[in-house]
């Protein structure tokens, strides 16, 4: 494995896990949030996130490695355009079961997760623009990163292993969600594999892609009123 390639893995391993356990430690401990705090927030994970990929990206093109062998393909439209569809609808439905759920005081409504939510989903619809761009962002960058660049390498280093890259990159991937705790841990390592699967199966990022943007979108811009419709809720049920 060429140098530069095992240090954006270490970096991917060790550096962005801590960086986000540090960054939601502090998010943590504010009482709440501003929308100053949170269009900084914003801003600076648009940022980071444009720049990592980009530096990627440039060094796998160093190594005379193709976009097309990191996912920038679209042969098999068809294929890819179903896949991309029913593995969207997949994570949409979740996420709107997770969030029916919590509306009706039944799912997570305390803990790190539902907390962090709280901070830093947006709240008004200058906040849910640039959150769009946030979504964008995030989707395709971390599906470059991981199931592009990540999944690539470790599945070329370990002998060939189909399965070994897909195994290590959504390991690598949910790592960097380790802020999310145990339970978010495995949660994302089950989404991280299962994006892999469908990134192998149509040699495309295009699914992944697709299905990361609805997961954090719609989470995003649904969240913040199940939240409040949850407080109303648990408010009715102490009352009585």
């Amino acid at each position: 494995m060429h140098w530069d390639f095992v240090l954006i893995l270490l970096f991917l391993g060790t550096a962005v896990p801590w960086l986000g356990r540090r960054r939601v430690r502090q998010l943590m401990q504010m009482p709440q949030t501003t929308k100053e705090d949170r269009l900084l927030l914003y801003a600076s994970t648009i940022a980071f996130q444009w720049l990592a990929a980009g530096v990627i990206l440039w060094r796998a093109g160093a190594h005379g490695i193709s976009l097309a062998s990191l996912g920038f393909q679209l042969a098999n439209g068809g294929m890819v355009a179903l896949v991309s569809v029913l593995l969207s609808a997949l994570v949409l439905l979740n996420q709107l079961v997770s969030l029916h759920r919590i509306s009706r005081g039944a799912g997570e409504t305390h803990g790190i997760l539902p907390d962090l939510a709280k901070k830093i989903f947006p709240q008004d619809f200058g906040e849910r623009l640039v959150f769009f761009a946030v979504a964008v962002t995030v989707s395709v960058c971390e599906e470059v990163i991981y199931r592009g660049f990540a999944q690539y390498v470790f599945t070329n280093s370990l002998w060939e292993s189909v399965l070994g890259g897909i195994l290590a990159s959504a390991a690598l991937f949910s790592l960097a969600h380790v802020y999310q705790g145990r339970r978010g841990l495995v949660a994302t390592f089950i989404v991280g594999t299962l994006f892999s699967v469908t990134r192998s199966w149509t040699a495309s990022l295009v699914p992944p892609i697709l299905a990361h943007f609805v997961a954090d979108f719609t989470a995003g811009m649904l969240a913040p009123s199940r939240f409040r419709s949850s407080g109303s809720v648990v408010e009715d049920q102490s009352a009585n």
